[in-house]
């Protein structure tokens, strides 16, 4: 047995007496292993799993997905982030109805012509479902080969992601592919952690490259820092007797598809006065002669996200009129806000201030 498989061996072994009792293991349905893969894409498995059960009983096969709304499908991922991936797995649902009449296609190239399905993806349904030999290459994988075979190539870089791929499709157990990259993917996840590595019951210590020159704690290497920016979003929770108003985010921004009450985005969180005097206002409440009453309703919150830093807060305005352009709007009652699909930003509001 050469060095690779019997790396491979070893990771298998480890797996078989460690790894968590997970529902998408206990199963070769392509449709449920592709869910799993797609909620945890930027998920942790506890927070997950929870959603994956909840979605699965909801859409329990591809055609009952594929014939839903796609607002019930974002509200079924409501919490979950990255809505892209709900876009996409209900349009790839759709697909396949279209185009493989129902079946869950078995071919990598076909599974990786599914909207939003990569490369890992595509490898990971098509080894835990169907057993075909195809590498992995996610996170914990570049983590583990990194630091094991002691690769310093950035691993955003295009020869890092040639060198790696590579590498793991030379360290794949064809017999066993799915137990493999089932197993590689484990042991970066629970063994070989980010952050204070198990080294000391690392079935793999010896041969460790990283564990012998110092470098654990530099592999692996990323060249790009991420760029953030700072948004600050003032909303209007607009209140007319028991009904409210929604709008629907467009556009290629966060939260596409979601909805949110009316907002004014500023350089900055702005004060009662200046609200009073937006643009914006004025266009909603032009023709309303009442008198209108406006408070803050909420104090600023800060919503993180991956390339932005949000900074938002609430209004309420009470008004005993409508105005002809509030007819844009999505007019609900109030107790019916949570029927909606919004963001993780908009649910806080909801529950903390409005309830």
């Amino acid at each position: 047995m050469n060095e690779l498989n019997s790396i491979s061996a070893t990771l298998i072994q480890w797996y078989e007496q460690y790894k968590r009792d997970l529902p998408w293991r206990d199963t070769d349905d392509p449709y449920k292993i592709w869910i799993s893969e797609i909620i945890l894409q930027q998920t942790r498995v506890n927070q997950g799993l929870d959603y994956y059960y909840r979605f699965i009983e909801r859409f329990p096969d591809v055609q009952s997905l594929a014939a839903a709304s796609e607002d019930e499908v974002l509200k079924y991922w409501q919490g979950l982030g990255y809505y892209s991936r709900a876009r996409n797995l209900h349009k790839a649902a759709q697909q396949v109805v279209s185009r493989f009449g129902g079946k869950f296609p078995d071919q990598y190239a076909d599974v990786l012509s599914l909207s939003g399905v990569g490369e890992y993806t595509a490898a990971a349904i098509c080894s835990f479902a169907y057993n075909l030999p195809f590498a992995v290459v996610d996170g914990n994988v570049f983590r583990v080969l990194a630091r094991l075979f002691g690769i310093d190539t950035p691993i955003d870089s295009l020869q890092g992601k040639k060198e790696f791929k590579l590498l793991a499709n030379e360290l794949l157990d064809e017999q066993h592919p799915g137990q493999h990259n089932q197993a590689i993917m484990e042991f970066g996840a629970l063994q070989c952690t980010p952050v204070s590595p198990a080294c000391e019951s690392c079935p793999l210590f010896t041969q460790c490259v990283a564990l012998a020159n110092g470098s654990i704690a530099v592999l692996p290497v990323k060249t790009q820092k991420i760029k953030t920016r700072a948004r600050y979003f003032n909303y209007l929770f607009i209140k007319y007797t028991d009904k409210t108003y929604l709008q629907k985010r467009t556009g290629n921004d966060v939260w596409k598809n979601l909805y949110e009450f009316p907002l004014i985005e500023a350089d900055r969180l702005l004060e009662e006065s200046e609200i009073f005097q937006h643009s914006y206002f004025n266009k909603i409440t032009a023709g309303i002669s009442s008198g209108i009453n406006i408070s803050l309703l909420s104090a600023p919150l800060k919503h993180v996200l991956t390339h932005q830093q949000i900074y938002a807060q609430c209004f309420i305005i009470e008004i005993k009129e409508e105005s002809e352009f509030l007819r844009f709007f999505e007019k609900t009652a109030i107790e019916h806000i949570g029927d909606y699909a919004v963001s993780r930003l908009m649910e806080i509001l909801i529950q903390n201030h409005i309830g």
